[in-house]
């Protein structure tokens, strides 16, 4: 497991990318993958984009290029993305998270900053709308 801590209360910035200016809910993600030894695709949208937010996510273009995702029942990896929908209609994506393992996910929070839940909670289970995996490809 990589280590996180540090990231724990680093704020929440509008297509925020490094730990200093602090992070969006997918800057954080690619520095979870970062940790790893990953370089994924950046998307860009502002957090409040509902439909590019959605669309970035959950589009068959950015799903079948570099993302698989994991079916009911398969063994999550570690890393993997999140599509979480916050306040939002089902099926409709406008958060992301990242599991870290052990039944729990980083993610941030604009109000609080980064932190870490677990999937299984009440808060998070009913919204948590698919996981994916990083299997390359381009951003095409």
């Amino acid at each position: 497991m990589i280590q996180y801590r540090d990231l724990i209360g680093v704020k929440f910035t509008n297509r925020g990318r490094s730990m200093e200016e602090g992070f969006d809910c997918y800057g954080l993600v690619q520095e979870i993958y970062r940790r790893y030894g990953m370089t994924i695709p950046d998307y860009t949208a502002d957090f409040d984009d509902l439909e590019k937010v959605n669309a970035l996510i959950t589009s068959k273009t950015a799903i079948t290029s570099n993302w698989r995702r994991i079916g009911k029942g398969e063994e999550l990896p570690v890393p993997c993305l999140m599509a979480i929908r916050f306040g939002t209609p089902s099926g409709i994506v406008n958060h992301t998270g990242c599991y870290i393992g052990n039944g729990q996910f980083i993610h941030i929070r604009s109000n609080i900053g980064v932190c870490v839940d677990r999937i299984d909670s009440p808060a998070w289970r009913l919204v948590i709308e698919g996981f994916y995996e990083y299997v390359g490809g381009t951003d095409d």
